[in-house]
């Protein structure tokens, strides 16, 4: 059961078929033998994991259920688990171990997941890659070769190698949807503000959250009832408003992902949902974004720099230089900003249910090699082939990547935006798109058996 839904999971730990406990096992034995290939993890927590999973076992012989009871899961290396170590991608932090939970482990914890390790993620979640400096960056299990993108790459290569059924990211410009859109799986990001993680590591805060990473919609939608402690429970979409952009602020976008997105728009379109004209008001983000992200790296690590320079990476240091020259008026006018584009939205999702854009604009990458140009328009390395997710975590909104299908042999996704607190259309809509696209995993799996 290496692929298996959480629901069939759960569904064969409550009939004996298989108990939490020998599922770990197998679980372990593979990381064991895939690991030094796919280096999701930052570490392994297999003591712990093997006493949460002796726990479920026992709990499924008293006859108790649970959504998540039993259920492997990796959490991203910035969420506290107590007993291991928090990384946060950092040679700073590799050996910092947590007295405590955070918001979301303890949610986890207590809905009976077993936690199998921590994943590789960027430098404090600074970056759309998971490069850091304790080791390889995360290897994409579709191409060993490319990026799996960030900063969650981690905890998606844990999910599509089969090494976890879930995870946990966290997304404060895009680190859920890019992994996952690079991975072939489903990722959410939450409405701002939704899903706490109480006494976390703070970064990106007025933008980021913690979001699940899965191969199905469903699975997402009970790992999201978890984080916000409520149900979503799927219900008929009926007839939607949706506003699709192929190419938001006219970003080049790759061929052969306009076309995967082309494809699901028209089977949105078949699905009977009205589409509309409408403008994108998503003009300012970066004018928004930088200067909080800056100001809060500054608050919480501007210490570091000068002092340990060469145990940073080159974008971390980049960031908290970047961020020593910040101009208390760039914040202010940021904050103002903010609220101004944020009242744009909320008038643009009085008009439609749902926006349509690309997850990203081209296929994962080769290590190392963000793209320069795409269709031969030259576009800037930051965010160059990943331009369509930030606008959303300015916005407050929620947002989900789906597969859409494969470009060159590899995936690539289309994302579906809903208005603030409107996760219940925006899941429906998805699983609905997600039965119509059926996206094939065969030929990942096939290369981790």
């Amino acid at each position: 059961m290496t692929f298996s839904s959480i629901t069939a999971l759960t569904t064969a730990f409550r009939t004996g078929e298989l108990s939490p406990a020998e599922h770990l096992r197998f679980l372990t034995e593979r990381a064991d033998r895939l690991e030094p290939q796919l280096r999701a993890y930052a570490c392994r927590t297999g003591e712990i994991a093997t006493e949460q999973a002796r726990a479920a076992t026992e709990a499924y012989r008293r006859g108790e259920t649970g959504e998540l009871l039993g259920v492997p899961l990796s959490v991203k290396d910035c969420f506290h688990l107590a007993g291991a170590p928090t990384g946060l991608g950092s040679l700073l932090h590799k050996d910092a171990r947590a007295l405590t939970d955070s918001g979301v482990v303890r949610r986890l914890r207590e809905a009976g997941a077993v936690i199998t390790g921590k994943t590789n993620m960027a430098e404090f979640g600074q970056a759309a890659t998971s490069e850091n400096l304790l080791g390889p960056e995360a290897a994409n299990p579709w191409d060993t070769e490319r990026t799996p993108g960030g900063s969650s790459g981690g905890s998606a290569v844990s999910v599509a190698a089969g090494l976890a059924t879930a995870s946990i990211g966290s997304d404060g410009g895009g680190s859920v949807r890019i992994p996952s859109a690079f991975c072939g799986l489903v990722g959410v990001k939450p409405s701002q503000g939704l899903c706490a993680d109480e006494n976390g590591f703070r970064a990106m805060t007025p933008f980021s959250g913690p979001g699940p990473i899965t191969s199905s919609v469903a699975d997402a939608r009970l790992l999201l009832g978890v984080l916000a402690d409520r149900v979503y429970p799927r219900s008929a979409t009926g007839r939607k408003r949706i506003a699709v952009f192929p190419a938001p602020q006219g970003r080049p976008v790759h061929e052969g992902v306009a076309k995967a997105v082309h494809g699901a728009v028209t089977l949105l379109e078949q699905q009977g949902h009205e589409f509309l004209e409408s403008p994108l008001p998503i003009e300012g983000w970066a004018e928004i974004f930088g200067p909080l992200v800056l100001a809060e790296e500054h608050q919480e690590r501007g210490h570091l720099l000068g002092t340990f320079d060469d145990r940073l990476t080159r974008y971390e240091l980049a960031t908290l230089r970047g961020a020593a020259r910040l101009e208390p008026a760039a914040v202010a006018e940021a904050e103002r900003a903010l609220r101004e584009y944020r009242s744009r939205f909320a008038e643009l999702f009085g008009e439609v249910d749902l926006l349509v854009t690309p997850s990203v604009a081209v296929p994962a990458f080769p290590h190392g090699q963000r793209p320069r140009s795409i269709g031969g328009t030259e576009v800037d390395a930051l965010w160059g082939a990943y331009p369509f997710s930030v606008p959303f975590n300015v916005a407050g909104a929620a947002a989900v990547s789906l597969p859409c299908g494969l470009v060159e042999g590899l995936p690539v996704g289309v994302q579906l935006v809903a208005a603030p607190g409107n996760e219940t259309v925006l899941l429906d809509v998805a699983e609905e798109l997600e039965e119509a696209i059926a996206f094939d995993r065969s030929a990942v799996r096939a290369l981790w058996p």
